[in-house]
């Protein structure tokens, strides 16, 4: 096994010790849990089953991994590389065959974006089958940067304050899905992946698509980080430090029922009572 330099070290280590602080904040592992892995072959979730598998054996707790891939059948989709690399490891795996790949392009005409209605069929297959098996959490490879993005496509498209939060109960609350590289910088991820030199499967199913209003949040935020570095980790802290009486949704806050406290110290004092 090659000896890691110092910048890997550090490296290795700064991501293990923020997927266990966050782990540890939402709580998201329990002894005897059962955690599928959701792994797509791309770096993030190459990268989230590494540090689980790291956390299996150092953590006080037990718990079982199976990763899980979900054989969109694609065109040319290189169906041998995760079996090898899985075996190669020795992780329990599953395979589930879906072909996600002819409904989306029946459904999306040429030329539109094909990202939203591919990630609810494979979210479906994916919580399905997690059911099926009996597991307790399903752990998904986003980061920090995805949460950070997210947030502001709600922003400016949807006109909602939501992101992805790091622990979620699922709408059928059959579900509960953990992000442990919430607090990871896929710039770490990027050179993680490259350290560990993991097999990579790109996503060809929506080639380039370089207008998605993903992509150019990701340009907007990657900007403002080369202006001022370290605008993503504040802003990434601010979803974590919300004070509801300051934003406006009466569902949140008590606006109607505000009133004076007649008890309250005045501002003022009287002189002439002193």
């Amino acid at each position: 096994m090659s000896t890691l330099s110092v910048n890997q070290n550090k490296l290795q280590k700064r991501l293990r010790r923020l997927v266990g602080e966050a782990v540890a904040d939402y709580n998201m592992l329990a002894d005897g849990d059962k955690v599928m892995v959701c792994l797509s072959g791309g770096k993030d979730s190459y990268t989230l089953l590494d540090i689980l598998l790291y956390l299996q054996k150092v953590a006080p707790i037990n718990f079982k991994i199976v990763a899980v891939n979900l054989d969109q059948k694609q065109p040319g989709f290189p169906e041998h590389i995760l079996p090898a690399y899985l075996n190669a490891i020795g992780v329990d795996y599953h395979i589930i065959e879906k072909d996600t790949y002819s409904i989306v392009k029946e459904k999306i005409p040429e030329g539109k974006t094909t990202c939203s209605l591919c990630s609810r069929l494979r979210r479906g297959a994916l919580y399905t089958y997690a059911d099926q098996i009996g597991a307790t959490k399903v752990a998904l490879g986003h980061h920090r940067d995805d949460i950070v993005e997210t947030f502001f496509l709600n922003l400016f498209y949807g006109g909602t304050l939501k992101a992805m939060p790091p622990k979620l109960l699922a709408d059928d609350k059959r579900n509960i899905l953990i992000r442990p590289l919430a607090y990871c910088a896929e710039k770490d991820i990027i050179s993680y992946a490259q350290l560990k030199a993991f097999p990579i499967i790109p996503c060809n199913l929506c080639g380039s698509q370089d207008n998605l209003q993903r992509q150019v949040i990701k340009d907007m935020l990657q900007s403002w980080e080369k202006q001022h570095p370290g605008r993503i980790e504040i802003i990434f802290r601010a979803l974590k430090n919300v004070t509801p009486s300051q934003l406006a949704d009466t569902s949140l806050f008590n606006f109607k029922d505000l009133h004076i406290d007649q008890q309250a110290t005045p501002r003022f004092i009287d002189l002439m009572q002193i």
